[in-house]
């Protein structure tokens, strides 16, 4: 619900001017770490393991303490966590995950079962919306995450991941590209060229397939544009990988202008080896059933709403087929049949896209309307629009902090009082700039308001008309200005470099 960060450290009486001013920005960052949302812990289930994989390990295993069974990529807090390791008082070491806990109760028939929906976010690329893009060079992806759809009813469980599926599994294109905010609503994307690249995706598709098995591929991106460029990059590196597929869906060209029954033409492609994936499965004995043998790994750009609004659809053919094959359903029922349950599975990914959304660039996912109706309403589209500019305003003027703050809870700037801090910079801070860019464009358009008001009210005086002009002409050259050091005026990360 909360945390705070209390200062133990007696010595910094005794810091020198600069190591004050660095330590006044550190504890400014873990200010922004107090606020960190979609955390989670449990004291009594290791809840950083899916259910198939807990399944899987040895009894010994499992009597461990909690944190000695975690998957380390998705223990938030492992970095504060490492001095209590040493120590071994295992009693204070609780894990956190970052992701999404949702859970909502079905009435099926008079059959009662409970959908959990349990999104996990990856620790090895942690940070914010366009400061983390694409992959680094160990082959780890940004905004990766592992969504868990766990089915109960009778004593029974069905586990659903998604990565972004069954499992299901979602995270960024891993090539090596940035997209570095500079004030424009929609920032050149720039694929970084690199001896390492095919290495880089053949890293990260080798350790999915090892912890996953089959991997079926989805990619969302547009064809034209710098996605399209992307898109290109990736389906080149894809042909040169064995046994995996990927398939390349437009979303917008097909599911655009309210069109998403379209997305049916994406589920034709993978109907087939999708369903062979299958879903793990325990029986009323605590036997296993049927076992997962593969997953789905969806991503666009963002890895937010387009995805989620696809991973939402795959959840649902998934449920479907469990309900039918425990006889909730009828070969010939489906979910969508049953409105009141229909609407708790929705709500379910449409808030659980929020939270993860929230995460990752700040706002609540954008296409909500797509997974709750079916179509975009005019209520959306505005909710839409307001998302997309609080957007804007928290790349180009907030993340760079946001991103330090997670760089350093999560131990990838390393402070070490022997050396220069990575927190000093040459010059003028980037904030620095920003009220004084401000303060120029207001400014130039006020006064050109007032000259052009005044136009109005004088008529076509001369010298009025000539100072309106001078005014409108040193306010767009303002502009020009303010937008080619677009790089230097937006808030940027000081720690860490991009990849």
């Amino acid at each position: 619900m909360s945390m705070k960060f209390l200062s133990c450290n007696e010595a910094s009486k005794f810091l020198t001017n600069q190591e004050k001013k660095d330590e006044s920005y550190f504890m400014t960052l873990l200010k922004v770490v107090e606020s960190t949302m979609g955390l989670y812990y449990s004291y009594d289930t290791d809840i950083t393991l899916n259910l198939q994989r807990r399944f899987k390990l040895a009894d010994g295993w499992m009597s461990k303490p909690i944190w000695k069974q975690a998957d380390p990529r998705f223990v938030w807090n492992r970095n504060i966590l490492e001095e209590l390791i040493e120590k071994k008082v295992d009693g204070f070491i609780i894990p956190l995950i970052q992701g999404s806990f949702q859970t909502g109760l079905l009435k099926l028939k008079n059959s009662p079962a409970t959908v959990t929906l349990i999104s996990r976010r990856c620790t090895r690329r942690l940070g914010t919306r366009m400061w983390r893009r694409g992959a680094n060079l160990e082959g780890d992806t940004a905004n990766f995450i592992e969504t868990e759809q766990l089915l109960e009813f009778e004593g029974a469980r069905i586990s659903f991941l998604q990565k972004s599926t069954c499992l299901q599994i979602r995270g960024s294109i891993p090539l090596l590209w940035e997209q570095i905010v500079d004030l424009s609503y929609k920032p050149r994307l720039n694929i970084i060229d690199h001896d390492q690249t095919s290495k880089v995706v053949e890293r990260h598709f080798s350790d999915l397939c090892q912890r996953y098995g089959d991997i079926l591929v989805a990619d969302l991106t547009d064809k034209n544009g710098d996605e399209g460029r992307l898109s290109m990059a990736y389906a080149a590196e894809m042909e040169k990988l064995q046994n995996i597929r990927y398939v390349s869906f437009d979303f917008h060209h097909s599911c655009g202008n309210s069109n998403f029954d379209n997305i049916e033409l994406l589920y034709d492609q993978i109907a087939e080896d999708f369903e062979k994936q299958g879903y793990f499965f325990i029986g009323k004995e605590g036997e296993v059933l049927s076992e997962q043998k593969g997953i789905m790994r969806t991503n666009c750009v963002d890895c937010l709403d387009r995805t989620n609004v696809t991973q939402s659809f795959l959840a649902r053919k998934c449920l479907n087929s469990q309900l039918q094959r425990v006889g909730i359903l009828s070969s010939t029922d489906c979910i969508s049949m049953f409105s009141e349950d229909f609407e708790i599975f929705k709500n379910l990914w449409v808030d659980q896209g929020d939270e993860i959304s929230l995460e990752y660039s700040g706002t609540h996912a954008l296409k909500r309307d797509l997974v709750r109706y079916g179509k975009q309403t005019m209520a959306g589209m505005i909710k839409d629009g307001i998302s997309a500019l609080s957007r804007y305003y928290l790349n180009n003027f907030q993340d760079g902090i946001r991103q330090d703050a997670i760089d350093l809870i999560s131990g990838r700037c390393d402070v070490n009082t022997s050396r220069p801090s990575s927190a000093q910079l040459n010059g003028f801070e980037t904030f620095s700039y920003i009220p004084v860019a401000s303060a120029l464009l207001i400014g130039g358009l006020t006064v050109t308001s007032i000259t052009l008001n005044q136009v109005g009210v004088a008529g076509r005086n001369a010298q009025t008309i000539v100072s309106s002009v001078i005014c409108a002409g040193v306010t767009a050259g303002l502009m020009a200005v303010v937008k080619s050091n677009g790089r230097q005026i937006c808030s940027k990360p000081r720690l860490c470099r991009l990849i």
